[in-house]
């Protein structure tokens, strides 16, 4: 597969096993973050933990509280360590540039085309850079 070029909104480097889903998640309510894992039991990725692979999802869903979740997330060590959407998220935007303040470290975030994140459907592995280019691995 060809490196994929998205948006970095939060630009950084990352690499890691690929958590896919098509769906979008809510952090408040689908994510501990005490423990990495996916708790909604209504999403496809109920009982994944999350932390320190790329996740990929469409976007968040529900309120700004997901913030607050991520943000618990990261200062834990339980968060991902990079996120990869369908277009723009403003919530992991927010999240992951507060995470780079308050704790010095924050999770990329990359937004991609909507052809581009469905080619993710099918990678196991990958790397990202500062550009925003995702290589699988």
């Amino acid at each position: 597969m060809d490196v994929l070029t998205g948006r970095a909104l939060v630009p950084g480097a990352a690499e890691g096993a690929v958590l896919y889903s098509d769906e979008p998640l809510s952090f408040w309510g689908g994510y501990d973050a005490e423990t990495g894992e996916i708790i909604d039991r209504r999403h496809p990725l109920a009982g994944h933990t999350g932390t320190g692979c790329i996740m990929a999802i469409p976007a968040t869903r529900g309120s700004s509280t997901t913030t607050a979740v991520l943000l618990e997330a990261i200062r834990r060590g339980t968060a991902p360590a990079a996120f990869l959407t369908r277009g723009p998220d403003t919530f992991l935007a927010l999240a992951a540039i507060v995470a780079g303040q308050l704790y010095g470290e924050a999770p990329p975030v990359v937004s991609l085309t909507p052809r581009d994140f469905d080619a993710l459907r099918t990678v196991s592995r990958a790397r990202l850079d500062t550009t925003g280019a995702v290589i699988p691995t």
